[in-house]
């Protein structure tokens, strides 16, 4: 499917966009929100290092269908302090 398609499903089904690319959160900007998105910005990472970003963020991430001051989280991971 096309982004806008996905978008589009998405806000039709009360869902959550989950993903790498950053064509959503261009899209997101145009159309606002619903559906809101978890934005991965991330490089080819494993499965293992996906699920670990994801539950590490997960009270950020059930916090995001309530709120109504963002439509969009980015998750990354930061850089440690040497």
């Amino acid at each position: 499917m096309a982004d806008p398609e996905i978008w589009s499903y998405a806000r039709e089904h009360d869902f959550t966009i989950v993903s790498k690319d950053a064509d959503f959160s261009e899209i997101s900007m145009q159309l606002g929100y619903p559906p809101k998105l978890i934005w991965l910005r991330i490089e080819n990472w494993s499965t293992d290092q996906v699920e670990e970003l994801i539950r590490s963020n997960s009270s950020r991430i059930l916090e995001l269908p309530s709120a109504t001051d963002r439509a969009i989280l980015v998750l990354f991971k930061r850089r440690r302090a040497d």
